[in-house]
């Protein structure tokens, strides 16, 4: 092996509560984890101004403070929290391989992937505007809806997912003003009849956002156009939820992992094996139903403990630590 390649007994790809959570229990565990955090250290989070439906927290706490205070955690523990991006794996072989920035050579004897999954947007200027401001664009309602209660929102989308959102913010919302890109969802038809048969639901077909409007601070519109008719009208809201998808950052491990058909990893049911051994996934790069960050953080628990596991059963000389369960 030569000198310039680095020996690793567990490497975390990616931050955010999976990852630092997956680093802090194999600290603990004597794993002696590196993490790069990858181009968003924190993860999405980072992007959230308000946390408040993480235990723990009763004040509540802002996204990137949380990081922050999760990486002092596991720093704590003597994880090597580093700088940089996974850009190459091979795990064709005993040894599982990856570079870092297309540079560094890493052999692994596990690996945890945390790369989490990007919210797709619409891309408008003023959407990534208001987005960046904090200031009334989100891609999650069950994060977000909350500090638009009695308030009036929009919501993009025609999926399950969508609909699902829209009826969630329909109970915390004065009204929900529903844009479907289509004459019709590409909802499940029970997804589709309950929120069209929400009273403050209202679902405009054939209409596209032209821009999200604000007074430069915060949302206080959208200006959306009938796709038919071109018409267009200005729509009162002080919040804008996009539901248009999410795409899983699993583009490089393609060719050794098996993903689902959107790219999500699919990990042996109630662990978090891959089809890889060794190679284990945690958080939003694996789960497209709950996307929160307390699923992730456990999520990022149990591939520590599935990483010790199997270290422990390879080599008879590295123990359990017990210290991992308290």
């Amino acid at each position: 092996m030569s000198e310039s390649i680095e020996k690793v007994k567990c490497l975390i790809i990616g931050s955010g509560p999976a990852g630092y959570t997956a680093a802090i229990y194999a600290a603990r565990a004597n794993m002696k984890p590196v993490l790069y955090q990858g181009m968003q250290p924190g993860g999405q989070l980072t992007t959230t101004n308000e946390v408040e439906n993480f235990p723990g927290y009763p004040q509540g706490i802002t996204g990137p403070e949380m990081m922050i205070e999760l990486q002092k955690q596991a720093e704590r523990f003597e994880a090597d929290i580093r700088d940089g991006w996974i850009t190459k794996v091979d795990f064709s072989g005993d040894v599982h391989k990856v570079w870092v920035n297309d540079v560094k050579e890493i052999h692994c004897d596990t690996v945890i992937i945390s790369t989490g999954a990007s919210a797709k947007y619409l891309g408008i200027d003023s959407e990534q505007k208001y987005l960046k401001l904090g200031g009334g664009v989100s891609a999650c309602a069950v994060c977000d809806g909350f500090f638009y209660r009695n308030q009036e929102v929009v919501i993009v989308g025609a999926g399950d997912s969508a609909c699902e959102e829209a009826h969630y913010l329909s109970k915390l919302c004065k009204k929900v003003t529903m844009l479907v890109r289509r004459d019709e969802f590409r909802a499940s038809k029970i997804m589709a009849d309950r929120v069209m048969n929400t009273e403050n639901i209202e679902i405009l077909f054939n209409t596209e956002t032209d821009e999200v409007l604000g007074d430069g601070q915060v949302v206080t519109g959208v200006r959306v156009f009938n796709n038919k008719t071109n018409e267009k009208h200005e729509i009162p809201a002080t919040g804008f939820f996009v539901a248009i998808g999410h795409k899983p950052n699993t583009d490089i491990f393609k060719e050794y992992l098996k993903l689902d058909e959107t790219g999500y990893i699919i990990n042996v049911p109630g662990t978090s094996k891959t089809n890889v051994e060794g190679v284990f996934v945690s958080g939003d790069a694996a789960d497209h139903v709950y996307r929160q960050a307390v699923t992730a953080a456990g999520t990022g628990c149990m591939a520590a403990l599935d990483a010790e596991r199997y270290l422990a059963a390879k080599d008879s000389t590295f123990e359990i630590s017990t210290s991992t369960y308290n």
